[in-house]
Formats: C-alpha cells, structure tokens, sequence
C-alpha cells in the first residue's frame, strides 16, 4: 500500500531529480510534492508544485497538512541531493508504525568539504526545547498528527512554523530516534562550534526569535509548566560576610590570560569591598605560581586549591561559594575573559538591590584573544523580559554573562559539578523561584581563540553538551509539574 508522501524543498531541479529518482523506487510512496518559491519554473515529472514563501511558515505547514493524505509524510528540509541509503524508506516506516511515533528521525552521514563523515544524533526527550534541536533533513511525520498540531495551532508563523508543528506533534505522541544511518547530506555550513552557538542572539535574527519564543510559550502553556511572573522577595538581610562581593574565578592551565583577568578584577571602582577567590583546580603551566605572585602583593586576591581531584568547574565553583571568605554576591568571572569597565562589579552588585534579584545576568563582548571586537559583537540576550525570560530559558541554550549570585541561595541549590552547563542548569533552578536581573549594556568582554573549551568541538561533544542541556530542562519541566497549581492553560 502506498503510505507515504513526499515533500521536498526545491530550488535546483538537476539536485532535486536525482533525489525525486531516489524516493520513486519505494513502492511506498504515493504522492511527490516539490515546495517552490516559483512554482512556473521549477517542474519534475510525476511531481506536483506547491508555491510557498518559506519552508518555516505555518502556512507551508498548513499547505503540507493539506496535501497529507498517507499514513506519513516525509518532510526534507535541503535542496541539496538527498541519497537515501538501503530500504531507507521502508525502515522508517516500520519503525513509525511499530512504535506509533509522532516524528521519527534517524542518524546520518554528512558530506563537508568533500568529505563523507558520521553524524550521530541524540534522543528526543520532553525537555528539548531548543529550535535548533537537530532532527536532521529527513523528518518522518505521522499525518494524523501532523494535521491535528495545525489544527490547534492558532497563530500565524513566519519563521516558526516548523518549530511550532514540533512541538504540537510531541504533545500528541513520542518523537523516535532512529540509532541507524539512514541518508547521506550535504552540510554548507562549514563554521567551527564555536561560532555558530552565537547565531540565537545575533540581532539580525531578533525577529525568529520573538516567534520562537511564542510558540515556545504557548507550548508551555498547553502541558502545565508555564510560570506567571510571580517570584520570592529577597531582604538581603544576611550580613555574616568578610565582604560585600566575592569574585569568582575558577582556573586550570591558564597562565597566557589570567593574568588579564586578575588585573580587570582588582583595577574595580566599587562603594563596598570585594575580594577575588581564584580557585586553582592543580594548574600545571606555571598559572599557580603566576596568581601566587598577585597574592604575595595583594591581601583581596586569595588563591585556593582543592584537597580532592574530581572537581569540574561547577566544583571549583562550590569551593570558592562555600568559602568562609566569600563575600555576600558572588560574581563570575572566567579565567579566559576580562571585565570590559573600571565599573563592572557596581553595576552587577546595583542590580541586585534595583531589581531584587537572586542572580544577575551582564551583557559582554566577543573579541579575539587580543580583545578586539569580533563578530556577532555585543551578547545582550534582550530576548529575556522580566514576564517571561524564565519560560523562554527553557528554549535557550545559554543565559548570558557575567553570572553573579546571592550568595546564601546559591549555597542552598548549590552549583552542579559539571564543566559544561553548570551555569545554565544554576539559571533555570534558580528562575523557578525568583527573578533574575539584567543588566543589558556590555560590562565584559568575552575571549574566543582556540583554546577555548568550547571553540571548536565534535559531534560527538557537541551532542554530549545538548544532552546534558536537554536533560537539564527535563529535569525543570518535572519539577514545575510537581507545584501544586501547575495546571494545564488552554488558550
């Protein structure tokens, strides 16, 4: 029986042929449909046009929906040729119509450059919320739930339809990973990591990034975790401290920057005294003798070194919180960056008093290691408002920095001893309760050169980070489920 039609974007009729050539040999497949910007100019035998503005548009997707007349439809999203592997077809049938899947996706093989790799994907959980999720080119949808999440889809998308259609389909049914590699792909976007993870803030994409997030929160809304703007009242009252603000850096084989770090924190101009607790997790490149010169000349630098071994840096982190010399605010400060003013630390530690707050959030710079300004620029993550930064962090992958903390909270949730992510799983805990400030003019600046942690990462490390990310807001969304008035909103 055929069960499945086929939807393919389509801007170059020689790439699309060879792939139409290819999905044709399934005796599964009923119907082709070419999404096209021009629908006179772009046509394949045994293929019908669809005219649409954008792939990510909701009315492509209601488009779609309309012409979902299988069992399936299978949505790919390039217009670069698409080469299914053995029975590929067939698999992802079988394996939709085993598990009674939403959405199934597999793994597949990546061609860069020239050259042909692996591209592993990671399981779907409830709290992969992210837009960037990826699925892949080759989205597998079940179209009884394709057609209900538009039927209940009450806004109009520009750049969020499928983003939107996603998240509809997971509230109907599982989305399946497939652990086989079922299709080969051409990747063109050839950019380190380490550049890309930025695009999400990029002003030029400020717009997807409104629509992102309303879908996002609708989505929230519908399943019960959506949180009103109501937070816990801070007196600030616990003044059992050596001093009012405590900077934070924990380091390990930095001597080319630390350096600079030390001196941007010590040059500060504050109201109140601070302090710099660096926590040395057994440096062996000369940083520990470096920061001991500071400490032997300056009584505010204090260097620390843990009596265990398995700390990351969220354990380096507790070391420094959980200090008897740490003072009232702890601000971060990461051995490879520096702060861009003589003011920063007064204007994160106002803040705090101003907005009544748990944490502060900065915004910073890019630069190169010689602290020139570099692409995208300034990070200021305006996308978070005081109604609903808390709801839309579930959707983000990062929150902005500097980080700075009240001291006696953080003490209580204590910082994940991780070296990935140990600040945004500490973000999103700590916005369950309270509010988080902003401070939205550049106060720092943010180093990238090669040996940044994050600069230039494989899958493989790529996917172990989005895991751990995703896991975090599993881990979020159960816990708003257990409030005792989580309740599903219907809009």
């Amino acid at each position: 029986m055929k069960q499945i039609n086929c939807f393919l974007v389509c801007n170059n009729l020689d790439e699309t042929t060879e792939t139409v050539e290819q999905i044709k040999q399934s005796s599964l497949v009923k119907s082709i449909y070419l999404l096209v910007k021009n629908s006179t100019n772009l046509q394949i035998d045994g293929c019908t046009t669809i005219e649409i503005d954008s792939l990510q548009s909701s009315e492509t997707i209601q488009k779609i929906a309309s012409k979902s007349d299988t069992a399936y439809s299978l949505i790919y999203t390039k217009y670069n040729i698409l080469k299914l592997g053995q029975f590929a077809l067939e698999r992802l049938y079988r394996i939709a119509d085993d598990t009674k899947a939403g959405l199934v996706y597999s793994d597949y093989y990546e061609i860069k450059s020239g050259i042909r790799s692996n591209c592993p994907l990671i399981d779907y959980q409830e709290g992969s919320l992210r837009d960037d999720f990826n699925f892949g080119s080759v989205l597998f949808y079940k179209s009884k739930c394709l057609k209900k999440a538009i039927e209940e889809t009450t806004s109009t998308y520009q750049f969020a339809g499928l983003y939107n259609l996603r998240l509809k389909v997971s509230q109907q049914a599982e989305l399946v990973h497939i652990n086989e590699y079922l299709y080969t792909e051409v990747e063109t976007d050839t950019r380190k990591s380490g550049e890309k993870q930025f695009d999400y803030v990029d002003p030029r994409n400020r717009t997807v990034q409104i629509e992102m997030e309303d879908a996002c929160t609708d989505h929230l809304k519908q399943i019960g975790v959506y949180l009103s703007p109501n937070f816990k009242t801070i007196e600030f009252n616990e003044n059992n401290f050596p001093v009012e603000t405590s900077v934070i850096i924990p380091i390990y084989n930095r001597v080319k920057t630390v350096e600079d770090a030390i001196k941007s924190v010590l040059t500060q101009k504050t109201s109140f005294t601070f302090n710099l607790i660096i926590v040395d997790n057994f440096s062996t490149d000369g940083t520990s003798e470096l920061i001991q010169k500071y400490t032997k000349v300056d009584n505010r630098v204090i260097h620390i070194i843990p009596n265990r071994y398995d700390l990351g840096i969220g354990g380096c982190w507790n070391e420094g919180v959980h200090s008897e010399l740490c003072g009232k605010f702890a601000v971060q400060l990461d051995s490879d960056d520096v702060y861009q003013t003589e003011n920063t630390l007064q204007i994160m530690v106002n803040a705090f008093y101003e907005q009544n707050c748990a944490m502060v959030i900065g915004s910073y710079t890019m630069t190169n290691f010689a602290m020139e300004t570099i692409p995208p620029g300034l990070i200021d993550h305006k996308e978070w408002t005081p109604e609903n930064g808390r709801n839309n962090a579930l959707r983000i992958n990062g929150l902005g920095a500097p980080r700075a903390f009240y001291t006696p909270v953080l003490r209580d949730i204590k910082v994940p001893n991780t070296s990935y992510g140990e600040d945004y799983a500490l973000g999103l805990r700590i916005s369950r309760e309270y509010q988080i400030g902003r401070v939205y003019e550049s106060v720092y600046l943010c180093r990238r050169w090669d040996e940044n942690s994050d600069a230039s990462l494989d899958v493989v490390k790529m996917n172990g980070h989005n895991l751990y990310k995703d896991k975090i807001r599993t881990v979020e969304l159960k816990a708003r489920k257990k409030r005792p008035n989580s309740k599903v909103v219907f809009i």
